[in-house]
């Protein structure tokens, strides 16, 4: 019986990888290059040391200035997201899980001051009762730790445990943790090849959370 969901952050809830992607991409096009999805989809949802401004130098064969490609990153990626609300579906989840009687949890692979402050600015953050990060764990997705931790934290089993994802490396997290996993990929992850999961949705608004859980539940 599902007592708890948990959602993953970024690309999830607020669509920072699709805008992070697109403004990356927009970098190396500048500069007469690609960044190729099968390369950046590889880092999605985890932390793998990967750093795109560098790879940029090693594609194109020559230094640049890092620090004000850092800005200009930045300074684009705000601008983008400054007006974006959390994706379709999010925060009608959020409700019914709360109406319903479910415990209410959140794991990213991401700091918790990046997590937090987007989640009050979207007006968010008092939904839910845990929220672990890369803060609290030594390995992050697709370890996962983080699922784990967060289920604790909510006081459930593993297997009571909804969750939310839209990368490869965090549905691989969920499983592996023995929960339920529903990928809700974005554009950007949309394409990437995923492990067996429970469902795939379009987006949270394609069907309640209540219907969702009882289509579960059968299977």
């Amino acid at each position: 019986m599902i007592k708890a969901v948990i959602f993953d952050f970024d690309g999830l809830i607020f669509d920072t990888e699709t805008h992070e992607y697109n403004v990356l991409n927009e970098i190396f096009q500048e500069h007469g290059t690609e960044l190729p999805l099968s390369v950046w989809g590889k880092v999605i949802g985890t932390q793998a040391g990967f750093n795109p401004l560098l790879y940029l130098e090693e594609q194109i064969g020559k230094k640049l200035n890092q620090e004000e490609l850092a800005k200009l990153r930045k300074q684009r990626f705000e601008e983008r997201t400054k007006c974006e609300g959390p994706l379709p579906g999010v925060e009608a989840y959020l409700k019914a899980a709360k109406e319903i009687g479910l415990k209410v949890g959140l794991a990213s692979s991401s700091t918790y001051q990046w997590v937090s402050t987007h989640l009050k600015t979207l007006g968010l953050f008092e939904y839910f009762e845990c929220i672990r990060t890369s803060d609290d764990v030594e390995i992050v997705k697709p370890d996962p730790t983080l699922y784990i931790e967060a289920a604790k934290c909510l006081g459930v089993s593993p297997e009571e445990c909804l969750v939310f994802e839209d990368s490869a490396n965090g549905a691989l997290a969920a499983k592996r943790a023995g929960m339920y996993c529903v990928i809700v990929p974005n554009a950007v992850t949309k394409d990437l090849e995923f492990c067996e999961v429970d469902d795939r949705l379009e987006s949270m608004a394609e069907i309640e959370l209540k219907l969702l859980i009882e289509k579960l539940e059968k299977k």
